[in-house]
């Protein structure tokens, strides 16, 4: 697969902005023509190599950022959602969408929004018995998916709460004393109950109670987010000011979510388990020892590991149920989860759960020829007595193949013969692949040929682009 040329207008002009310089001095430093320059802003010419070292070398930026960000997440889901059959007309090329999302990322966010509204209202509406006195909420976006989607445009990286929870936890020798002594600060009573309960605090009491059933990793972790929210209330605040959520319920879910943030930062401090991580080439039950953190907890906490100029390998992550309904999802790579429905069912996520307690491994190759390395497996949540429900999840780690070197788990793979490599998708609805044994449903964005005397693996078979 030949080398994709980097267009980087929007953030060529974002970096130029945050320097305060004028296009004729932003040129001058990088040593090139004041119409080459205006031609990269625009993206009709993509930025070279010799642009990409003068960035580093006058002005220290991270060249990284310039192939990273919104770009790639926001081409795949107008891809997804044009797909919608409510888009009458053929749906726009990958091209134009990428053309879209680089020069003009506040239209996609507008169409994106859009979009989330109909189908809010359009799933509502399915069922006439929910929809009934729901009145204005019937037009207005999910205050989930809307956090969901500020984590996601965030590249899952929180700067502000990153380095107070990395303060926080700086010089700590164990993680349990620091939490103490905060608490005693506060002046935090600490007790514990075998309710199911994970966490309660009591405010006029001023004391925690925390489940005895849960494990000790997730009572650390309720911890931390409640000291995120009695020590750093300020600093939550000002984050959810600048996302400017619709609602009261957005602000709410995001405040949780920001407070979990801080927990699993405090918990896993950057710099240090971005070396730990390196020292160990990413073994989970090693770092998960380490610091004294979960499997998940260690895994979701990869995957954030973007600071700009000290960013570790760009993974993916993302945790589904028995159902196959992605619960959790975050991408630093160029894959990018369907925002509805489930995940690919030829993915090694799924098959976790017929291994409980192993790791999986996988080589996979999405359709746009990029390869990946993944990793699975199954975590269980036990309910703490016999009849209590157990929550059991899977989850998946993983990156592009030219990672796999720095990965314990992928030494004995073969990472070169393109047969290793088991073809997935995205989400079957936008996904071409025509021979997938695999397909619940028709792609929506390709034709079909239906022929009553003959039957394959389908009922149809998917005619090529451009045939019909």
């Amino acid at each position: 697969m030949p080398p994709q040329k980097l267009y980087a207008g929007a953030k060529l002009r974002e970096i130029r902005a945050r320097i305060q310089l004028t296009q004729k001095e932003f040129a001058a430093r990088l040593g090139i023509s004041l119409p080459y320059l205006n031609q990269m802003e625009n993206n009709n010419r993509p930025v070279s190599t010799t642009v990409v070292l003068a960035l580093a070398r006058e002005f220290g930026t991270d060249v990284t950022e310039l192939a990273t960000g919104d770009s790639e997440r926001m081409v795949s889901d107008l891809r997804e959602a044009l797909a919608d059959p409510v888009f009458a007309t053929p749906a726009p090329s990958l091209a134009d969408l990428r053309l879209v999302a680089s020069n003009a990322p506040g239209v996609a966010h507008a169409l994106l929004s859009l979009h989330h509204a109909y189908r809010q209202s359009h799933e509502r509406l399915a069922s006439l018995d929910e929809a009934l006195g729901q009145g204005e909420r019937l037009s207005r976006a999910s205050p989930w998916e809307e956090v969901r989607d500020f984590f996601h445009y965030c590249d899952n990286y929180i700067d502000a709460v990153d380095r107070a929870a990395e303060h926080f936890a700086q010089g700590a020798e164990k993680i349990d004393d620091t939490i103490a002594r905060a608490l005693g600060r506060h002046r935090i009573s600490l007790h514990f109950s075998d309710d199911r309960m994970l966490r309660t605090y009591h405010h006029a009491e001023r004391k925690i109670t925390l489940s005895t059933i849960a494990p000790i990793q997730t009572r650390r972790f309720q911890l931390l987010h409640q000291i995120a929210i009695l020590g750093h209330a300020d600093l939550l605040d000002a984050t959810l000011d600048l996302a400017r959520f619709q609602s009261d319920e957005a602000r709410a879910i995001a405040r949780i979510g920001l407070a979990n943030y801080f927990a699993g930062a405090a918990l896993l401090p950057y710099r240090a388990f971005l070396a730990a991580a390196q020292d160990s080439r990413h073994d989970l039950e090693q770092l998960a020892d380490r610091f004294g953190a979960s499997i998940e907890q260690v895994a979701h906490r990869l995957s954030t590991l973007q600071r700009p100029g000290a960013k570790g390998v760009p993974f993916f992550f993302v945790r589904v149920d028995q159902a196959g309904t992605i619960t959790k999802r975050h991408s630093a790579t160029r894959l990018q989860f369907a925002r509805y429905g489930g995940a690919c069912p030829l993915w090694n996520v799924h098959q976790a759960f017929e291994t409980p307690g192993r790791f999986l491994r996988q080589l996979a190759e999405t359709p746009d020829g990029v390869r990946y390395f993944c990793l699975a497996r199954e975590v269980s949540k036990p309910g703490g007595s016999f009849r209590a429900p157990v929550q059991r999840y899977a989850i998946g780690l993983g990156c592009e193949i030219r990672h796999a070197d720095a990965l314990t788990y992928a030494d004995d793979m073969d990472l070169t013969h393109p047969q290793a490599f088991v073809p997935i998708g995205i989400s079957c609805r936008i996904c071409a692949r025509p021979d997938c044994h695999q397909r619940s449903v028709p792609p929506l964005e390709a034709a079909l040929r239906i022929d009553p005397d003959r039957r394959g693996v389908l009922p149809y078979a998917i005619q090529p682009p451009g045939k019909g």
